[in-house]
């Protein structure tokens, strides 16, 4: 008999890299109908395989002395399910993690390949926690793309990128944004960002929090919207920024599913002064000038938000063509004197300070006054908070004059 949570955990993973679905979405459709208990063991499952994957991957192929990719997909994510377990979680006895991957392939209908998996668990159970122990520091070690450690190592140098790759491998804080009502929670140095044990769904369901890690937040805030402004928020859904702002809110969204998402959160939240367009940012109705500020938060790597999307780091790529075009679209739309606050959820120069170089808008230093503990260590005039030194998302946040 297979567990429900690894029943669920096994269809996440196998989704998520045989079909690349996303892992959010594929874990709300598996987890569906499971009790807390349940359900919480089966996102550390297959959350924590998804992340581990190269490194998981590395010692199958070490261990069962067949290459994975060569596998049938079930035997496949069978093997890594089973070896997360067996190499990164104590409270799972080896024989449980061994079955019931034997009985994932079996379910599979692939009887041919049980005892296959069954020798490869075995050496997995004896074999991977001296093999992983023995891997070098470094991408593989930590699972991480090698392109990913190279621009962490190129910006910041071979400690801070070694401290980076193991920060987004450990469980992000648990924080929300208190909308209205009292929530239980311990106060940060973000103003209305609440550390949480957990999201209350109901709080969530009626609008009165809105789960939002300090980083993104703080972006939000950055703008210092005012009201009797105007104020053109271009990459808007799902709208944790479009709703923290004061003033009369254009939220813009290019893809339609996510401007109905985001139209209902905007409902929820109660959030009045949104207006939600449906529209490509680059191509805005000539009507939309004038703004007072403008929200960029661009389309990027994503290389800040890894420990909440364990999936993202297979399928992340640099977007700073997209964003430059972005910052310039919103410079046509504010008034002269107004302002922009570009930010993007990654730690990559390509697609941040390059871009605002790139770009010829002017700094607004007031923004590192406002916030000194969040300054950049290399380049003063902006701010980057780090997974590893700030226990937040990371983010890049610049304020701009046109």
């Amino acid at each position: 008999m297979i567990a429900p949570a690894r029943r669920a955990a096994y269809e996440v993973v196998r989704r998520v890299f045989e079909e690349d679905a996303y892992a959010d979405r594929a874990f709300a459709t598996a987890a569906a109908g499971l009790d807390p208990r349940d359900r919480a063991l089966a996102q550390r499952l297959a959350y924590g395989t998804v992340q581990r994957a190269r490194t998981l991957d590395h010692a199958i192929d070490t261990l069962g002395r067949r290459s994975v990719r060569k596998l049938d997909p079930p035997v496949r994510t069978a093997l890594r399910l089973g070896a997360y377990q067996l190499g990164f979680l104590e409270s799972v006895p080896a024989h449980a993690a061994a079955n019931e991957s034997v009985e994932l392939v079996r379910a599979a209908g692939l009887e041919r390949a049980v005892a296959f998996t069954n020798a490869v668990m075995r050496r997995l159970a004896e074999g991977i926690r001296p093999l992983l122990d023995s891997l070098p520091e470094g991408p593989l070690r930590h699972s991480y793309p090698d392109w990913i450690a190279e621009v962490w190592e190129r910006d910041a140098g071979r400690d801070e990128a070694l401290a980076l790759m193991r920060s987004q491998n450990e469980p992000p804080e648990t924080v929300v944004r208190v909308v209205r009502g009292k929530v239980d929670g311990e106060p940060t140095d973000v103003p209305g960002a609440l550390r949480v044990p957990r999201v209350d769904e109901r709080a969530l369901a009626e609008g009165g929090v809105w789960p939002q890690s300090r980083a993104s937040q703080l972006a939000g805030l950055a703008v210092d919207a005012r009201e009797g402004e105007r104020i053109l928020d271009l990459c808007a859904a799902p709208g944790g920024k479009a709703t923290m702002l004061r003033g009369e809110v254009v939220a813009v969204e290019l893809h339609e599913g996510r401007a109905r998402e985001l139209e209902e959160n905007v409902r929820r939240l109660g959030a009045a002064n949104v207006r939600v367009l449906h529209a490509d940012a680059l191509d805005l109705p000539p009507e939309l000038i004038g703004f007072d500020r403008a929200l960029v938060d661009a389309p990027c790597s994503g290389l800040g938000v890894l420990a909440a999307r364990p999936d993202l780091r297979w399928r992340a790529k640099p977007l700073p063509e997209l964003q430059l075009a972005l910052l310039r679209a919103a410079a046509e739309r504010v008034r002269p004197g107004g302002a922009i606050v570009y930010a993007v959820c990654t730690m990559n120069a390509d697609e941040n300070e390059a871009v605002v170089d790139a770009s010829g808008l002017e700094v607004d230093t007031s923004l590192v006054e406002e916030w000194p503990q969040f300054r950049h260590p290399r380049r003063p005039e902006f701010l980057l908070t780090l997974p590893h030194r700030h226990q937040t998302s990371g983010f890049f946040i610049a304020r701009l004059r046109v």
